[in-house]
């Protein structure tokens, strides 16, 4: 393909774009959670050390303004996710998390710049392979750092804890950003290779969660299911003795009416033998009498 300068700038800032604004659906989703369970922070941590290497690399090839920029803003939002993670996963407290993520900042900026300055010189002389590995060496953590998320998506059968529009954004921008290379007048093959694996990596966590989370909403749908079940079945066992209890009270009056009956009927027809005995004795003396 031939080179197209004008081609290679704009679709590296359509990738720049992406892979700038990617992490503000997540660093907004933990955010209004107030939590970021499911999310792993050694993701953010390792893709945040990437953007140092990647950013070195970049910077010393000489590659398009956007693509310069692209991972520089991209580890500061690494960051601060993993400077999220801290407060809402770990629960440290504010001032320790924002702490956290300057001393990480300082320390990878300051990394970043005295690399540039090292590496330069010997880059300039001909000598490609301190370059090279910070090349390949980007494209092994931003690789790398989606094991954990894997990890937390075994553990929770489901993808949570992480924006589907996050991972949909970034993976555009590694198209992109691809496509951007094509137009270059010399393909760079460790930056192809580090967009790519961003494509095919972020691409699987969205596929993962078209399948998991409805098998897993289906799941927590028969648990309810199968706890409401379990929570009626005493009840009704409960209603069922009480019923037995009170037909059991009701039963011995019953049968105590029943045999107190025949002993009044019987007092009554003693009382009226009597009477009649009564009433013959004294007709008879009263006919003696006569």
């Amino acid at each position: 393909m031939p080179a197209n300068p004008a081609a290679e700038n704009a679709l590296g800032t359509i990738g720049t774009i992406c892979w700038t604004v990617q992490l503000i659906p997540q660093i907004w989703y933990s955010y209004h959670l107030h939590s970021t369970e499911g999310l792993s922070e050694w993701l953010m941590l390792m893709w945040g050390i990437a953007g140092t290497f990647l950013g070195t690399y970049t910077v010393v090839q000489n590659l398009n303004i956007p693509l310069i920029l692209q991972p520089q803003l991209f580890g500061v939002l690494c960051l601060v996710s993993w400077a999220q993670c801290q407060y809402y996963g770990r629960k440290r407290s504010k001032a320790a998390a924002v702490a956290m993520f300057l001393v990480a900042i300082a320390i990878f900026a300051g990394f970043e710049v005295g690399m540039i300055y090292a590496i330069t010189p010997s880059y300039k002389a001909g000598n490609m392979a301190p370059v090279q590995f910070f090349g390949i060496f980007s494209t092994i953590l931003i690789s790398a750092a989606l094991l954990p998320q894997y990890y937390e998506i075994y553990k929770y059968k489901e993808v949570i804890g992480i924006s589907l529009i996050f991972m949909s954004v970034d993976l555009l921008g590694g198209v992109f950003n691809d496509l951007s290379l094509a137009f270059k007048d010399k393909f760079d093959v460790v930056a192809g290779v580090t967009y790519s694996l961003v494509v095919l990596l972020d691409g699987t966590v969205i596929l993962l969660a078209l399948i998991l989370n409805p098998l897993a909403r289906r799941r927590r749908k028969r648990l309810a299911a199968a706890q409401s079940m379990a929570e009626a079945g005493p009840r009704s066992a409960e209603s069922t003795n009480g019923a037995d209890t009170v037909a059991a009270d009701v039963a011995p009056s019953t049968h105590a009416t029943e045999r107190q009956e025949p002993r009044e009927k019987n007092n009554m027809t003693d009382v009226g033998l009597r009477d009649l005995r009564d009433a013959d004795i004294e007709r008879g003396a009263d006919a003696s009498t006569r």
